[in-house]
């Protein structure tokens, strides 16, 4: 049965965190394109996010003794197969992996006009995640 108490500590970290990214960003992209110190702020709360959100999905995932994800993208398909989350938010939150990747790793320069421009979807996606888990969580017994 899912670490209630484990999944609600790290869902209390995502909403904080995506609660800094709505403070953060600024209302125009040339305000975040100037400000190095500013994407850099941004892309750790994305990190965090992305990152809590991949261990929940892995967590519930293993304490409810389901399939275990081969990747980060596919932890987010397993809960779709189970009902945990829809199909179309597993197919949006399954792309953030690649994202947590090359900011964990440096794999690529992030494009700050790109991530400025998709992060109000990104924020909105993980706060649908965050709420339809904490829904999941309350229908256990």
């Amino acid at each position: 049965m899912t670490n209630v108490a484990l999944v609600a500590r790290k869902l209390a970290v995502l909403e904080e965190h995506l609660r800094r990214l709505r403070e953060r960003r600024p209302t125009d992209v040339t305000t975040f394109t100037a400000d190095p110190l500013l994407q850099d702020a941004i892309a750790m709360s994305v990190l965090v996010v992305v990152q809590e959100a991949m261990d929940i999905a892995l967590h519930i995932a293993a304490d409810e003794g389901w399939e275990i994800a081969a990747t980060y993208r596919d932890a987010f398909a397993v809960l779709e197969r189970h009902g945990v989350i829809t199909a179309p938010l597993a197919k949006l939150l399954g792309g953030s992996a690649q994202l947590r990747n090359r900011i964990a790793h440096g794999y690529a320069s992030l494009d700050a006009a790109r991530l400025w421009t998709e992060l109000p979807e990104g924020v909105a996606s993980f706060g649908a995640f965050a709420a339809t888990v904490s829904s999941f969580l309350q229908r256990l017994p």
